[in-house]
């Protein structure tokens, strides 16, 4: 028999599943800023899978998928072995603009979460408050954590799995046993798996400071991100796989016996990679003229090195620069908008990785 579990106000015996909210800050108005939480108590003992949505304001499908697999749980909770705690909402603040960023400042929510290996003197701001508040719920009781995401318009769904960084705060054997659990994550929900950037990028980014990447690397908790289509709007296949995917990976570490019927196999609402070879995430190739961007390779399709991705062309159509690729790979999504300036990314896309999954904190062997 499994203990009560409690996150925030919702407080779950076995057997059971409550609603509730972790408050995480104060606001001008009065009151508090607080996630919706949903905790799924199993009837016997097994891990805690965490699913967070809604870090970023706009990314519907993530939310939608957070919420199904809230649902789901409630459904089968008297057969679970472990606990399900889903927050579909991570950033309310962004949800109300409806767009990726809040107004508690105009960069990323999700670069905030904490990492044990920076020194940094300022005093947290709100973001970081919330940010550190979830986390610390989290690391407390999460053995497995799925963020579910959105990316640009157009965006063929897949998954990204960060780099499993060792240094002062693991040796490279603990951060092996992490990579081969996102190793079984990543094979379980069924979509075209990228590595994130290499160590040093990586680090330069501060994806450290996700929610996956401090989940993995600060609080040493297996996790990934899904990227379930492109934002704004919920996107029924891809909330299809996402909730599939979850459901495969709660079977894969024991939480389910087997998958629900009422859910789609894994992957089969997704459009499969197109390269066999491993891919990792990049932001990519730019223009290096300013113009209106014809696009000639579409999302899902693959390609080799020098192929033409887009043309840059004037205003009146004449074109100025043949956008070609400057590694094989695959597209996975176009960058929005008709313009471009000089340096701009014109996709974003997944291309051949050569790296370590499992590296230095420093970055030495990428």
């Amino acid at each position: 028999m499994t203990d009560e579990i409690a996150v925030g106000t919702a407080t779950a015996p076995p057997g059971e599943t409550d609603d509730g909210w972790l408050s995480v800050t104060e606001l001008p108005t009065g009151g508090t800023e607080r996630l919706p939480v949903t905790v799924a108590n199993g009837t016997s003992a097994g891990p805690t899978l965490w699913i967070t949505g809604g870090v970023h304001g706009d990314e519907a499908t993530g939310v939608a998928v957070a919420q199904d697999a809230a649902e789901l749980a409630r459904e089968h909770v008297t057969e679970l072995a472990g606990a399900v705690v889903v927050v579909p909402i991570v950033s309310p603040a962004g949800l109300r603009r409806n767009e990726r960023t809040t107004y508690y400042g105009g960069d990323d929510p999700n670069r905030y979460f904490p990492d044990t290996e920076r020194d940094d003197e300022r005093p947290p701001g709100p973001q970081e408050r919330i940010d550190t508040a979830l986390f610390e719920a989290f690391a407390d009781s999460a053995d497995l954590l799925l963020d579910c995401h959105t990316a640009q318009v157009g965006s063929v769904p897949f998954v990204i799995r960060d780099r499993v960084l060792y240094g002062d705060a693991r040796d490279e054997a603990a951060a092996e046993a992490i990579a081969a659990k996102l190793e079984r994550i990543v094979d379980s929900l069924g979509l075209p798996t990228l590595t994130e950037y290499p160590a040093t990028e990586y680090l330069g980014q501060s994806l450290q400071r996700s929610t996956a990447g401090a989940a993995t690397n600060t609080a040493g908790i297996p996790a990934v991100t899904l990227e379930l289509g492109g934002h704004s709007v919920v996107e029924s296949d891809a909330r299809r796989a996402g909730v599939a995917g979850i459901a495969a990976v709660a079977v894969e570490f024991g939480l389910l016996s087997s998958l629900p019927s009422s859910v789609a196999e894994p992957g089969a609402t997704v459009p499969d990679a197109p390269v066999e070879f491993p891919v990792r995430r990049f932001v990519g190739p730019r223009a290096e003229t300013a113009g209106l961007v014809r696009h000639r390779v579409q999302p899902g399709a693959a390609f080799d090195a020098g192929d033409t991705i887009a043309e840059v062309v004037d205003p009146h159509g004449e074109t100025l620069e043949t956008v070609t690729a400057d590694h094989d790979g695959y597209l996975l999504a176009h960058s929005e908008g008709l313009v471009t300036y000089e340096g701009q990314p014109v996709a974003s896309a997944a291309v051949r990785d050569d790296g370590e999954l499992v590296v230095p904190r420093a970055g030495e062997g990428e």
